[in-house]
């Protein structure tokens, strides 16, 4: 239960940074202080979820990118260039490639995502 409920706030956080970043470009996201504080905390809602997920079913789910997730965790801690990249490497590819993926194990592993009682 405590999975899903994982896996649920994720997949909100990252509908949230989807919708907030909808249609803008880097420099348009880098110079809103509002747009780009709620984008940073929701990425670090998304990677503190992944962190803390069961390893169980982080190991069932290979393709999500753990790595790149442990390394945004790392780089929004930071202040300057690289938390900017960051930033936008997690707008542009890690959030979009990880709901994805989510879909896929949603089908696949529905298991996950089910609250049982």
């Amino acid at each position: 239960m405590i999975t899903a409920a994982m896996l649920g706030s994720i997949e909100e956080a990252g509908a949230a940074v989807l919708t907030l970043t909808e249609g803008l470009e880097e420099g348009e996201l880098l110079g809103s202080r509002l747009t780009r504080g709620e984008v940073t905390r929701q990425l670090g809602v998304l990677a503190a979820m992944l962190r803390d997920l069961p390893g169980s079913a982080a190991q069932a789910m290979p393709e999500i990118d753990w790595a790149g997730w442990r390394g945004m965790g790392i780089a929004l801690r930071n202040e300057g260039p690289a938390r900017d990249e960051a930033l936008w490497f997690g707008v542009r590819s890690l959030v979009p490639a990880t709901l994805s993926w989510l879909r896929v194990y949603r089908q696949s592993q529905p298991e996950l995502f089910r609250f049982a009682a």
